[in-house]
């Protein structure tokens, strides 16, 4: 029979084993499940690149299908509502931030803009089991909005340029 303080060192070496596993699957977990990178949105017609923004994730455009208008000039910002930001390249133009991971391998709390409509909506998305991002804006609650699958590109995307 082994003594009581034999007993006791066990069992806190097996607790701090345990918990050493587990912040060493946190952290892997969180970087695999993390949406960075490139990805199409579901229309095909626009490249959007998903990054860290310090804790946070955000994504810009980065790519158009077809990044000029009808007469030759590039694409802007003109639905916007505020007045200050109407006019803006859409190529570099932010429209997904404040995401943080929720804990079950998707990301919550953030925020998308629809440069189509100019508005701003909640947000959250997740990565589902075969690769392809699921992104929902809402209004209120999750269950008043509308997803779309964004996918990879099948083959690099050549990155837009913004110019004042």
């Amino acid at each position: 029979m082994q003594e009581p303080s034999t007993k006791f060192a066990l069992k806190s070496l097996f607790f701090m084993l345990a918990a050493l596993a587990c912040i060493s699957l946190a952290g892997p977990v969180h970087a695999q499940t993390a949406p960075q990178g490139w990805w199409l949105d579901q229309s095909g017609k626009g490249g959007v690149v998903i990054a860290a923004c310090g804790a946070q994730l955000c994504g810009r455009i980065e790519w158009l299908k077809a990044p000029l208008t009808a007469d030759g000039k590039q694409k802007r910002d003109i639905h916007n509502p505020d007045a200050n930001l109407q006019g803006k390249p859409l190529c570099g133009l932010q429209i997904l931030g404040a995401f943080t991971p929720d804990g079950s391998g998707g990301w919550t709390g953030g925020w998308i803009y629809d440069p189509e409509v100019g508005k701003t909506y909640k947000s959250q998305m997740h990565l589902a089991s075969d690769g392809t991002l699921h992104v929902r804006g809402y209004i209120g609650i999750p269950m008043l909005g509308r997803s779309q699958v964004w996918t990879r590109p099948a083959a690099p995307l050549p990155q837009c340029t913004a110019t004042p």
